[in-house]
Parts: C-alpha cells; sequence; structure tokens
C-alpha cells in the first residue's frame, strides 16, 4: 500500500498505510469527523476575516471559501442522514491544537503562520481524500471523497496566494518547510480513533 501514496507539495512526509487501514475499517467514524472537519474549515475562514477586518482581499477570498466549505459539510452531513447516522461530538485529536501551537503570536507572523497552517490542513485533508476516493470499498464514500478533491486543492492554493501577497517566496517556503515538519510529527503517532487529521 505504500506505493499508492499520493504525494502533495505542501506536505513534508505522506499519510501512513496504518492510517489508511485505520479509516478503511471505520468509514462511518471518519464520516462523523469529515463533517465537524468541513464545518471548522469554514470556521477558520470566518475567524481570519473577522481578525483582520480591514482586508477587503482577504474577505474576498475567504468569504467565498467560508461558504464552499459549508456546502460541503451540508453534504456529509446528508449523506450521514441518509445512512441513518447523527452527527455526534467526537474528541477531538491532538492535531489541531498542536498546529495552532506553532503560530507566532507577533503580526505580521502571526498572519503568515496562520495562512500556512490553514494550508497545510487543506492540504492534509486533500491527500488523505484522494487515498479514502482510491481505495474505499463503499461507491458512496469513493464518489463523495473524489468528489472534494478539486476543492481542497484549490483551498490549499488560495492559501498560498494569500501567503505570496504579502511575504517573499522565500519566506514563504522556509517557513512552510518548518510548519510541514511539525505537522508530520504530529502525525506520526496514530490517534487511538480514525480521524481525518490522527
Amino acid at each position: 500500500m505504500n506505493g499508492t501514496m499520493p504525494r502533495v507539495k505542501w506536505l513534508a512526509a505522506p499519510s501512513s498505510a496504518a492510517w489508511l487501514e485505520q479509516a478503511l475499517a471505520h468509514p462511518e467514524l471518519l464520516l462523523i469527523d469529515h463533517a465537524h472537519c468541513e464545518r471548522k474549515a469554514a470556521g477558520a475562514a470566518l475567524q481570519l476575516m473577522f481578525r483582520y477586518p480591514s482586508d477587503g482581499e482577504l474577505a474576498a477570498v475567504l468569504s467565498p471559501l467560508a461558504r464552499e466549505e459549508l456546502e460541503h459539510f451540508e453534504r456529509v452531513q446528508a449523506l450521514l442522514e441518509r445512512r441513518g447516522l447523527a452527527l455526534r461530538a467526537l474528541a477531538a485529536p491532538p492535531y489541531g491544537a498542536a498546529l495552532a501551537a506553532l503560530v507566532r503570536r507577533k503580526e505580521p507572523e502571526r498572519r503568515l503562520d496562520s495562512f500556512l497552517v490553514a494550508g497545510l490542513i487543506e492540504a492534509r485533508s486533500h491527500e488523505r481524500m484522494a487515498l479514502l476516493a482510491a481505495h474505499s470499498p463503499v461507491p458512496e464514500l469513493r464518489d463523495l471523497y473524489g468528489d472534494l478533491l478539486a476543492s481542497e486543492a484549490r483551498h490549499f492554493g488560495l492559501y498560498w496566494v494569500l501567503c505570496e501577497r504579502g511575504w517573499p517566496r522565500a519566506e514563504v517556503i522556509d517557513r512552510l518547510a518548518t510548519l510541514a515538519h511539525h505537522e508530520a510529527a504530529i502525525l506520526a503517532t496514530l490517534h487511538p480513533q480514525p480521524r481525518m487529521h490522527s
């Protein structure tokens, strides 16, 4: 299975075969977590808009992104309902909090790190949805994850554009390499329960 792991430029390391095996063994739990992830992604985009309210170009990029993430949430929610599953709270893996802790607190570094962390999360989502689209034995889930791939790729591309708008490319690449290394290290230990980011 290792030979089938796709590579995404943002990421320092591909997802493990162990993660894919765990995810495929618990598709319904992963689907519930996926719904939460789509909602969180919309919230992250809105949070950045509220943090930097005078940046009209930022709002022009992130407002449509937030709407699209909510549309994805609604699609996953509808699929849950068709499968007789209720959206419920799940224990969060350490992934999101660990990445947030890497964001520097002083501006403008905080803004750059926030864009890069959001982009890393989108890139990891894209990579893992590609794995699920290729390997899920459930046609309905293969279709869902396959349909969302283009959007996820566009999302981390948007965060890259926001970075390049405000910082030299060399600085962006250097900081991304550091954050991506940490992101891969966070995922080196598999969470006991399957999550999109665990």
